[in-house]
């Protein structure tokens, strides 16, 4: 679970850490194929956070399905 604590940082639990600490958060498109005429159907949305203590950044895929 993570908590807004300003306009920019979300508060939630590092692995790295082992703490809760603040982390920036966002959203990137990624190409998941390999081939360049795929490339464009592929891509997928994923959420990056880094924590501001460690630098320790997860990435993961939004929509599983």
């Amino acid at each position: 679970m993570s908590t807004r604590t300003d306009d920019t940082a979300m508060a939630e639990r590092c692995e790295a850490c082992g703490r809760e600490t603040r982390h920036d958060v966002s959203v990137t498109l990624r190409v998941e194929s390999t081939k360049a005429e795929n490339a464009e159907y592929s891509r997928e949305p994923y959420r990056v956070s880094t924590c501001r203590v460690c630098g320790a950044e997860r990435t993961i895929r939004m929509n599983n399905a």
